[in-house]
């Protein structure tokens, strides 16, 4: 059923339930808009200067006092967030699906991403390991220790709302660190919903300092504002290449440290060997799922001169059947676009493809509720990789091509300036460890016979080249939110010199 008009009072109320006033979604200078019908469902009230300095400063002033937390009671209010998470899924993930247009199933996995992260962060609380290092010293014991770095900034978007932002929180509080949010100006009040939950789990907790967490609403110049802060160490930034092109450097400045995930034009190879219908599978997923709008949407598929004729087909169909509409509705598979210009993107895109050859499938408008943006995911077949499928697009396209050997298609996904996330199907094993190797993709993501989508959060999460080079959630991701030292203990009499250096005195 489509639902229409109803949208303000659906989010008030969910709000409402997660522990958001009613006097910060009213009032304020910044609209939002649900995309699922374009309709006002809220006005917040945005940062100004003072309110930047003031919550980054109170951010520190925490800092003093959590960092002296030993790192297992840090993780104790990790556990506490993960059960507010918990208790409060359907409602933020139902809400998620309202602000930022992803189907429900999207919605509460992403919620769900939350809470294994916190899972996560509270082991690792126990686990923030340094190394003992030989001494060439006699009597003498080298060691690493790691320590809170200080305040850190986290710049989400919208395609996340809230799981980016759990993936660095976690583990920066566990680590010693207090976090201030800039989320996207176009999903601020899943971010408010986030911090109400935050702040039932550090009432819980007892004694956590203020200012902690903190969420800063608007637009760039907030962000530009959190990244100029000397007291800011670490800035997390989710967003485009141009985005980070300026974020990068301006951290650098000042030396503070970037965490960059930025954009991704990612690649999946259909190998002779490959099983078709899990390929296809894997495929629609990837391409289609979030109407296009993940920085791991698969847009460029290369496809074997063997499986082509095969498999083309195949996709086309799934393309022309998959249901499309309100993404609240469980049998919905592709929703709306965010916004305008996300459309007017994909129709230039389209168009340049179709004068560099491409013949397009799809693309076109679809039904959906209210003034909402809907289209129909596109299938392009290219003769080649031409510039524009080589620029990426935030959009429901995948760019389809063919190749004839392993090393072409290699070098081909090995093209594209960003270095996100890349696929291969294929049941041949050295063709699967070639592609694995140091010799195969130069991506921070290379997955066999599943999509370039769905990471999940054991594993460190980030690519290279215009990608931006960071990583978040789990490996050794932790050790980006502290700083190290190098320990050197005598506990003997003497003072011998490293390296045979003399000094006798």
């Amino acid at each position: 059923m489509i639902r229409v008009g109803t949208l303000e009072r659906e989010a008030r109320d969910l709000l409402n339930r997660l522990g958001v006033a009613d006097a910060a979604m009213s009032g304020g200078a910044r609209r939002v808009a649900s995309p699922i019908t374009g309709e006002t469902i809220a006005h917040v009230h945005e940062a100004g200067p003072d309110d930047c300095a003031r919550a980054i400063a109170a951010a520190h002033a925490a800092f003093l006092v959590w960092r002296q937390e030993p790192a297992p009671r840090r993780g104790e209010l990790v556990r506490l967030l993960g059960e507010e998470l918990r208790a409060a899924k359907a409602d933020l993930g139902l809400l998620v699906t309202l602000e930022a247009g992803k189907t429900l199933s999207e919605g509460l996995g992403e919620v769900q991403e939350m809470i294994d992260i916190c899972d996560y962060a509270v082991g690792l609380s126990r686990q923030l390991f340094g190394l003992t290092i030989a001494s060439e010293r006699p009597d003498h014991r080298m060691m690493e220790t790691w320590h809170p770095l200080g305040v850190v900034g986290v710049i989400s978007a919208f395609n996340f709302p809230v799981a980016v932002w759990s993936w660095n929180a976690a583990l920066a509080l566990v680590c010693g660190d207090p976090v201030v949010w800039k989320p996207s100006e176009k999903t601020p009040l899943t971010a408010l919903a986030v911090q109400a939950l935050f702040e039932r789990a550090a009432t819980r907790f007892g004694d956590a300092p203020a200012g902690l967490s903190s969420v800063l609403v608007g637009g760039r110049e907030v962000g530009e504002a959190l990244v100029a802060h000397p007291l800011v160490r670490l800035v997390s930034a989710t967003g485009s290449t141009a985005m980070g092109r300026a974020v990068g450097p301006a951290l650098a400045a000042r030396f503070a440290r970037a965490l960059l995930e930025l954009g991704g034009n990612n690649a999946a190879i259909a190998c002779p060997s490959a099983d078709l219908d899990l390929t296809l599978r894997g495929v629609a997923f990837a391409a289609m799922g979030t109407a296009g709008q993940r920085c791991t949407t698969l847009r460029r598929l290369f496809l074997h001169d063997s499986v082509y004729e095969a498999f083309l087909p195949r996709l086309k169909a799934a393309y022309a059947s998959v249901r499309i509409g309100d993404p609240r509705d469980g049998d919905t598979l592709v929703g709306p676009l965010i916004d305008p210009a996300a459309l007017e993107g994909m129709e230039r895109a389209l168009a340049d493809a179709r004068d560099q050859g491409g013949v397009v499938h799809g693309g076109e408008r679809a039904e959906g509720p209210g003034e909402g943006i809907y289209v129909r995911p596109a299938l392009v077949e290219m003769p080649g990789q031409t510039p524009v499928v080589l620029r990426e697009t935030f959009a429901p396209i995948l760019y389809v091509m063919r190749y004839s050997a392993l090393e072409e298609a290699v070098a081909l996904n090995n093209a594209a300036p960003q270095g996100l996330s890349s696929a291969i199907f294929t049941n041949d094993v050295r063709e699967a460890e070639r592609f694995c190797s140091a010799t195969g993709s130069d991506c921070g993501i290379a997955n066999v016979n599943i999509g370039p989508s769905g990471a999940e959060i054991g594993g460190a999460f980030g690519g290279e080249k215009e990608t931006g080079g960071g990583r978040e959630s789990g490996s050794d991701s932790w050790k980006a939110y502290m700083r190290r030292a190098t320990n050197t203990v005598n506990y003997g009499r003497t003072l011998p010199l490293a390296q045979g250096v003399k000094f006798d005195i």
